[in-house]
C-alpha cells in the first residue's frame, strides 16, 4: 500500500505563538481605541484584511525599531511547536506555515528559537524612518479574511493523493479550511466550525495534534473529506 502523504498547513499568531503577535503589536504601540475600531470592523466583515493591517500600520505615528525588536522578543512559541517539527519530519510530512501577520516578527521568532528551513507565507513589514510600511506579496482580492491567501498555498503545495491538515485558530484561517480533509482548531476557528458544521478536532497544543494524526495514520479507510475534496478539484480546474 502507497504510503500516505500529509501535507500540513498552519497559521502562525495564536498557533504556532503562544498569543497573537501582530495584535499585540498594535495594541502595544497605537492607540488602543483606534485599534479596537478597526478590528471590530474587521471581525464584522466591513473591512478586508489587507484594509485592515494598512489602517493598522496608518495609526502607528511612529514606531523605534530597537523597542519593537525587544517587544517581539517577549513572545514565546507553543512549547509543543518543536516536538512536532520533529515529528513531522520523521514522517515526512511537509510544513507549510501560512499567516497572515507580517515575516517581520515570525522570522525573528523563528530565528531566536532556532528553527530553520520550514517554508513560511506572510505579509511582508519594513520599518523605514519610523513608519510601518506593509505589503502583501501574496495577496489575491478573492480572500476576505486573508491578506496572505492561504488557499492559494494550499492548492499550489497540494495534489489529489495527498491528505491536507490545517491547525488554526483564527478570522484569517476561515477560507483555508474549506480545502483540506483534516482540520484542527481552537478560539474563533473552532466557533467558525462549529458555526458552518465543518468537521474538526479541537487541540489545545501541537501534542494533541500528533496524538490524532497517529491515529489517522493507522486508519485502514482513511477518507478525504468530501467537501474540502470538491473545492480543491474546482481549484486545479481553474489553474
Amino acid at each position: 500500500m502507497r504510503e500516505r502523504v500529509f501535507k500540513i498547513f498552519m497559521d502562525f499568531d495564536g498557533t504556532i505563538s503562544q498569543q497573537d503577535v501582530g495584535e499585540a503589536i498594535f495594541r502595544t504601540f497605537a492607540e488602543e481605541e483606534k485599534v479596537n475600531k478597526i478590528i471590530v470592523d474587521l471581525l464584522n466583515d466591513r473591512i478586508s484584511s489587507r484594509d485592515c493591517w494598512i489602517k493598522l500600520c496608518d495609526v502607528v505615528a511612529e514606531i523605534n525599531k530597537t523597542e519593537l525588536d525587544k517587544f517581539i522578543d517577549k513572545f514565546p512559541l507553543d512549547e509543543t511547536f518543536i516536538s512536532f517539527i520533529n515529528y513531522c519530519a520523521d514522517e515526512q510530512n511537509d510544513i507549510y506555515v501560512l499567516s497572515d501577520g507580517f515575516d517581520y516578527y515570525i522570522n525573528r521568532i523563528f530565528e531566536k528559537n532556532g528553527i530553520e528551513g520550514l517554508t513560511v507565507y506572510s505579509n511582508h513589514l519594513e520599518i523605514v524612518d519610523g513608519k510601518m510600511i506593509p505589503s502583501f506579496p501574496y495577496y489575491n482580492d478573492s480572500s476576505f479574511s486573508s491578506a496572505n491567501c492561504k488557499r492559494n498555498h494550499i492548492i499550489h503545495h497540494s495534489s489529489d493523493t495527498d491528505f491536507t491538515v490545517f491547525i488554526g485558530d483564527g478570522n484569517s484561517d476561515k477560507d483555508s479550511v474549506e480545502y483540506c480533509d483534516f482540520i484542527f482548531a481552537k478560539s474563533d476557528l473552532l466557533r467558525y466550525c462549529e458555526m458552518e458544521r465543518i468537521t474538526f478536532y479541537p487541540f489545545n497544543n501541537f501534542n494533541d495534534v500528533i496524538k490524532k494524526l497517529k491515529e489517522l495514520k493507522s486508519k485502514k479507510n482513511l477518507k478525504k473529506r468530501s467537501r474540502a475534496k470538491l473545492k480543491r478539484n474546482q481549484a486545479y480546474m481553474n489553474e
